[in-house]
């Protein structure tokens, strides 16, 4: 692709640029964005690691030469753009940690880190977000109001990053945040997600149940981990199915049980850990009260003993109504009507849903192919679905910005 952007005639119009305009001629081809993505993915960081990451950012933002950068945490960074107007502050946000996964692509630019890799797509948001830094950049003159640009650490990892960020103070003039997540969506597509809840909270447990050794032939001289763990994976379920009010989204999965190592061995320990999606807070607790109260009841009934660790996660992003429609507007404007759709909540959750605690925010999605299925050590995307993304991240800025 030759052009980095390109706005509708509309647009370029309303910002003083008409039919004969050659800014989006000249500016950066989508080959230096995918240049970008490649060069991040290629080196992934886990997260509170991504000190190369975030200098090479860095360094991006400062070659566009009218970007003031900032690195207000140890390993993020803001990018800041005044316009020649004062106006309103709005921000952009992309997550920049990798994730403990080793990468099985078999890609030319694939991970050169041994079991880290860029298997969620904050590659993408990066590089999308530097390639809108950039065209914003050379339409300052024009700008009224400020952009700051949020390049994020530790999305991945509990407590996140955001909550460093908004620690700082750095953040506290902005008055809208946006943020944009690649999914598995057709290629191109921008996903418009509820006004409320869009997305989960997300909180864990990690469970140890300590049963008494003793030899598979003679069970009654033994108690059982692993009897009691498999009562209590089936007792868990109930919970959804018959505590949680119809209607209202609730998620527990167990994706951890580990135990034994011999077929005649009763083994003392077993090893349990599961998550838990809720999208309001009656349910939420609703579920912490009975998933503990299982727990405690399952295992003594059985003789075992235990070891709970509850832990509560993100909790939902709340996409606010006016940001929402302005979103849905500016993407329908600069990608075309046939290209955004209206997405249901994602079970997915979010450290984002943390700067509602300074404005409101909105999320919306990106498609970058149907197999694009995120957390997986096979993750790839389609690079051409960068276009539409960035294409939607400018407009958005513009439109807010010019309300």
């Amino acid at each position: 692709m030759k052009k980095l952007i390109l706005l509708t005639l509309s647009v370029l119009s309303q910002y003083g640029f008409g039919q004969d305009n050659t800014l989006w001629q000249n500016s950066i081809p989508m080959t230096k964005v995918i240049e970008w993505r490649r060069h991040i993915h290629q080196n992934p960081e886990l997260s509170f690691q991504e000190n190369k990451t975030s200098k090479y950012v860095a360094d991006v933002l400062k070659s566009f030469g009218n970007i003031q950068v900032k690195q207000i945490t140890k390993t993020s960074v803001i990018g800041i753009l005044k316009g020649n107007s004062p106006g309103k502050t709005v921000a952009f946000r992309a997550d920049m940690d990798a994730l403990p996964i080793q990468e099985e692509t078999g890609l030319p630019y694939a991970s050169v880190n041994a079991n880290v890799s860029h298997a969620c797509g904050h590659d993408s948001h990066t590089a999308m977000l530097l390639g809108t830094a950039y065209t914003l950049s050379k339409m300052q003159k024009n700008l009224k109001g400020t952009v700051i640009f949020i390049f994020q650490h530790a999305e991945e990892k509990i407590p996140g990053g955001a909550l460093d960020m908004i620690k700082t103070g750095e953040l506290d003039s902005i008055e809208a945040f946006f943020g944009l997540h690649v999914m598995p969506l057709p290629v191109g597509i921008i996903g418009i997600l509820p006004n409320g809840p869009a997305s989960t909270a997300s909180d864990s447990f990690f469970l140890t149940i300590t049963g008494k050794s003793s030899h598979g032939s003679m069970p009654h001289l033994g108690v059982d981990p692993i009897v009691t763990g498999a009562e209590l994976v089936n007792n868990l379920q109930t919970i959804v199915s018959r505590n949680v009010q119809p209607g209202n989204l609730a998620v527990l999965t167990v994706g951890k049980f580990q135990s034994g190592n011999a077929p005649n061995v009763i083994p003392e320990r077993a090893e349990l850990a599961a998550t838990i999606r809720t999208t309001d807070p009656e349910t939420r607790k609703l579920m912490e009260t009975r998933i503990k109260s299982i727990v405690e009841n399952t295992i003594k009934t059985n003789n075992a003993s235990y070891q709970l660790d509850y832990v509560l996660g993100y909790p939902p992003i709340y996409n606010d109504e006016k940001l929402n429609a302005l979103a849905k507007a500016s993407a329908i404007k600069a990608t075309g009507l046939d290209n955004v759709v209206d997405s249901p909540s994602i079970t997915a959750s979010e450290d984002f849903s943390y700067y509602k605690k300074i404005a409101p925010v909105c999320f919306v999605l990106l498609g970058v192919g149907n197999d694009a299925v995120n957390h997986n050590s096979k993750f790839t995307i389609d690079e051409s679905a960068f276009l539409n993304g960035i294409k939607t991240e400018v407009q958005i800025i513009l439109d807010f910005l010019n309300q």
